[in-house]
């Protein structure tokens, strides 16, 4: 499995940016995906979760409804659209896949990462 985050850049707060998930798999395999960010110091927190099966998405609560997490009917890209972004919101986002059944804010049960890709907030 292989992941490739893109999207990061600068922007103004009340802005948005939209991350993208570039997703590698075997045939038939099927895959949550997590959305998470870390900042120099602090541990990493999952954000947004979308399942393999339904469309049940999981945010966490600093970001409910203002990011959105979703994907292409082939399954091999997912986004994350980010409004409303905050300076606390600056951070490098990745993104990551797990093909167990552990919930999908599950962080131990991401097994599989991409690159990072730095997103700042700042005027």
């Amino acid at each position: 499995v292989q992941l490739q985050a893109s999207g990061g850049g600068l922007v103004q707060p009340g802005g948005s940016l939209r991350l993208s998930c570039r997703v590698s798999v075997p045939t038939y395999t099927a895959y949550d995906l997590g959305w998470f960010r870390q900042v120099p110091g602090k541990e990493r927190e999952i954000v947004a979760a979308l399942p393999w099966r339904g469309d049940r998405r999981w945010y966490a609560e600093s970001v409910r409804g203002r990011f959105t997490v979703s994907r292409n009917s082939a399954k091999d890209t997912v986004w994350l659209q980010m409004n409303s972004l905050r300076p606390e919101d600056t951070a490098v986002y990745y993104c990551a896949a797990k093909t167990d059944s552990a919930p999908v804010d599950r962080i131990p049960a991401y097994a599989y990462w991409g690159q990072g890709t730095q997103v700042t907030v700042s005027s």
